[in-house]
């Protein structure tokens, strides 16, 4: 936790942590058995006793945590415990009916992912508007534009910010449309062929699909995976762009510059030896997590050539790899709605920056851009 809680949110760890797994596996299997009764494969006292099992199974996270090692998937000791609180002989063979341990697997990850997306999506809306304040607050605040790190010519510290505002928009249009095409139901059973169920499968998943809040894909998606790469790419994309804030306030935070600063907040940003140090620690998450994430969606995009029907190995790496990718997305994103929301700007400083370097003060076209930037904003358009 020590490690973890640095980049994460305890918000969103609690949405990929344990707990939060078996529940949302478990709410697949009742799903599954209430679909079945209602097309008629189950006695509905069947589904009945299955989706109470689920609701009231007590879990030893640590014990199942070591049986799915042993057994190399959740979904075999996780069945097995449910089978046993059902009791009777009969109700328990029609548990997990029709399903494999990845349609388990898959349709959990993707409502962990789903619920992680709410808080993303709302701490990135919270960026966006602080940001569309600044815009418009500062369109005419000059101040020296820098290129290749190096003093350049005068903009405004509204067209800055106006930047900034366009890539988190464009960010997340990118990951709601990833979103759409990733948070589908995963149910095919052993090799993807939707066996054993009386030619009522489609029907099945269609209700299952429903009760889960998720799509319904036109076939199994065991070895396909470019709705998961697709997430994963788009959450590393927003964390950049997250980034990019971060790296250019880190910047003008620097005491030589002293344009910008994060927030005063009570017993953060101090040092343990310097005690005139007001470090970006906002920034410091939001980099880090930055720095961190193409790797990790790396990983996912290598497991794209999955072999035949299920494949070995590759599927498996996505869950833990795209729950630390949300983790560290929220962590990022949450450290910098705080940091934009409270900024605090020194504009005398800016002016006096931008006249001691000695390139004028034609903001140019800064304002008419930010106008045209919060139009987009609010109304995305064409160029014109």
């Amino acid at each position: 936790m020590i490690r973890d809680r640095a980049a994460a949110s305890a918000e969103m760890l609690a949405i990929f942590g344990d707990e939060t797994l078996v529940r949302a596996a478990l709410a697949f299997e009742a799903a599954l058995a209430r679909a079945q009764a209602e097309e008629g494969l189950l006695p509905a006292e069947y589904a009945a006793a299955i989706a109470e099992a689920c609701g009231g199974l007590a879990i030893d996270v640590p014990a199942l945590a070591e049986e799915a090692a042993h057994a190399g998937t959740l979904a075999i000791p996780l069945v097995k415990l449910l089978r046993a609180k059902v009791g009777d002989t009969d109700v328990a063979q029609s548990v997990h009916l029709g399903a494999t341990s990845q349609d388990v697997a898959d349709t959990a990850l993707m409502l962990q992912a789903k619920a992680g997306l709410a808080p993303i999506e709302r701490d990135l809306d919270r960026i966006a508007v602080a940001l569309a304040n600044l815009a418009e607050t500062h369109a005419e605040a000059p101040m020296l534009g820098r290129t290749l790190l190096q003093a350049a010519m005068p903009i405004s510290f509204g067209l800055k910010a106006a930047n900034w505002l366009l890539g988190i928009d464009s960010a997340l249009e990118r990951l709601r449309r990833e979103n759409e095409a990733a948070l589908v139901l995963q149910f095919g059973g052993a090799t993807g062929s939707l066996a054993g169920l009386d030619g009522k499968a489609f029907a099945v998943a269609g209700r299952v699909a429903a009760t889960l809040g998720l799509a319904c894909p036109p076939m199994p998606w065991h070895a396909r995976r470019d709705g998961i790469a697709g997430l994963a790419a788009a959450l590393a994309i927003v964390t950049g762009a997250v980034g990019k804030i971060a790296g250019d306030i880190a910047l003008m935070a620097q005491s030589e510059i002293a344009e910008v600063f994060e927030p005063r907040i009570a017993g953060r940003g101090g040092s343990s030896a310097m005690a005139h140090k007001r470090n970006p620690i906002g920034c410091q998450i939001a980099i880090s997590a930055a720095l961190r994430m193409p790797g990790l969606a790396s990983s996912i995009l290598a497991a794209l050539p999955q072999e035949h029907e299920r494949g070995l190995g590759g599927w498996q790496i996505e869950g833990p790899v795209l729950a630390d990718m949300f983790c560290l997305a929220h962590g990022a994103i949450q450290a910098m709605a705080t940091v934009v929301e409270g900024l605090e700007l020194d504009t005398a400083r800016m002016r006096a920056n931008l006249a001691a370097s000695g390139v004028g003060v034609d903001i140019g076209e800064s304002a008419a851009l930010v106008r045209r930037a919060l139009d987009h904003h609010r109304k995305p358009s064409s160029c014109s």
